[in-house]
């Protein structure tokens, strides 16, 4: 009887953990629009217009206390010749916030700038300032004066709590793949490549996402990503 009583369980647990991940794909869509619509203090358009993939966590959970740990789940996707990819599920963890008192949630932004950065992202797993140089995003209607983003920046990130955005330095933190989200959302293990590349087509239940994304930056615009299949030269 309860080997029974487990297996009928089971499905109502699947579809649970699904909801979750559906709440979290229309939160991240969410996040972003809202960011984007706060009047000069959201990300420069040419920043946003000019990333190759775009990652949303929201409600970042940071440690408390002295030096911060972080701890979230988030959604990405990439440019294709397609337009914005079936997105892939990530969990960050680690990394220091600096002093802080206090445990907070923020929702956490991070924008892949260039091919060294999108092959960072599509190894499924890298640690940000060390396999990928990170840099505290530029904010505001438009991105006059600032250069980082386009001389040297793989990532730039952005943070907003309690109403307030800005850019945030997210050194020493793991990006990797969640492959249990991943296995619930689509039915099996997909690999980050399969889905960042564009090989398969995004799932109807990615819209409240990729439209949102879309609509501040219009995919086919950007190089088809073959160079991001290529490895660093040795």
């Amino acid at each position: 009887m309860v080997f029974l009583a487990l297996a009928l369980s089971a499905p109502a647990w699947a579809q649970g953990d699904r909801d979750k991940i559906m709440a979290r794909v229309e939160a991240a869509g969410t996040v972003l629009d809202e960011i984007m619509a706060a009047p000069d203090a959201g990300i420069p358009e040419e920043i946003i217009g000019s990333a190759e993939c775009v990652a949303v966590v929201p409600s970042l959970l940071k440690g408390a206390f002295v030096i911060g740990a972080a701890y979230g789940k988030g959604v990405a996707s990439c440019r294709t010749p397609q337009g914005w990819s079936a997105p892939t599920f990530f969990r960050v963890e680690g990394g220091s916030f600096g002093l802080q008192i206090g445990g907070q949630a923020v929702d956490l932004v991070m924008l892949v700038m260039n091919q060294r950065g999108m092959r960072n992202l599509l190894s499924s797993k890298f640690k940000l300032g060390a396999d990928a140089s990170v840099a505290a995003g530029p904010v505001g209607r438009h991105a006059e004066g600032s250069t980082d983003w386009k001389m040297r920046a793989q990532m730039l990130t952005y943070s907003r709590a309690r109403g307030v955005f800005a850019g945030i330095t997210l050194n020493g933190a793991v990006v990797m793949q969640d492959r249990d989200d991943t296995r619930t959302f689509y039915g099996r293990m997909v690999p980050y490549r399969t889905l960042l590349t564009g090989a398969i087509a995004p799932p109807a239940d990615a819209q409240p996402f990729l439209t949102t994304l879309a609509k501040y930056a219009p995919a086919g615009t950007q190089v088809a990503h073959p160079a991001a299949e290529k490895k660093p030269a040795q």
